[in-house]
C-alpha cells in the first residue's frame, strides 16, 4: 500500500489566515491613519517655533509685541506663515498668543479650521503669569509655553497651570501630547 503525502494547504487553513490578515489589517488601518494625521500637524508645530522664537527675544513690552506681531503677521499676504499642511499662524498683538489654522483639506480627518493655541507665561517667583501682565510690571523671568487642542486637559492641569487664554480646536487625539 502506498501512502499518499498531503501536499499544500486545506482550504480551512488558509481561510483561517486569511481571516487572521483581515483583523489585523482592521486594527492596524485606523491608527496608521491617526498616525499621518499627527505626523503633518507636526508641520504646523515646526512653523510655530519660529513664532513663538519672535515672542520670546524681541517682545520686551507691550509696544514692541504689537510691532512685531503686525511684522510677522503681514508675511505671506497676511497669513503669517503657510505651507501645505498649515493655512495660517498668526501672533497674537495684545497678548502674544500663538495660533496655527491647519489646512483640513490636506491633513484629513480634522474639522476645518483646525486650531493649536499656545499662550506665552513668564515664570516669576509667584508662579507663571501670562505675557500680556508681566509686560506691565517690572519683574523678569523665563518665557514658557501653554498649549491648547480642543480639551485643553494637560496645560490648565495641576501639574503646568499654563492654560491657553483662547482654546485650540483641534482634536486632542491629533495633538502633541503636551497640547491634550
Amino acid at each position: 500500500m502506498k501512502r499518499s503525502l498531503q501536499k499544500g494547504f486545506t482550504l480551512i487553513e488558509l481561510m483561517i489566515v486569511v481571516a487572521i490578515i483581515g483583523i489585523l489589517a482592521a486594527v492596524a488601518l485606523p491608527a496608521y491613519q491617526d498616525y499621518t494625521v499627527r505626523a503633518r500637524v507636526t508641520e504646523g508645530i515646526s512653523l510655530a517655533t519660529g513664532a513663538k522664537k519672535l515672542v520670546e527675544t524681541d517682545a520686551g513690552t507691550a509696544a514692541e509685541l504689537t510691532a512685531l506681531a503686525d511684522t510677522f503677521n503681514a508675511q505671506v499676504g497676511g497669513a503669517g506663515a503657510v505651507s501645505k499642511y498649515v493655512e495660517s499662524v498668526q501672533i497674537n498683538a495684545d497678548n502674544g498668543e500663538v495660533t496655527v489654522t491647519f489646512n483640513e483639506a490636506n491633513i484629513g480627518a480634522i474639522p476645518d479650521a483646525s486650531t493649536l493655541v499656545y499662550t506665552p507665561y513668564v515664570q516669576l517667583a509667584g508662579g507663571p503669569v501670562q505675557l500680556e501682565t508681566a509686560l506691565t510690571g517690572t519683574d523678569t523671568g523665563t518665557m514658557d509655553w501653554g498649549c491648547a487642542s480642543d480639551s485643553n486637559a494637560v496645560s490648565s492641569g495641576a501639574t503646568r497651570n499654563l492654560a491657553a487664554v483662547t482654546p485650540g480646536t483641534l482634536p486632542a487625539k491629533y495633538a502633541p501630547s503636551e497640547c491634550r
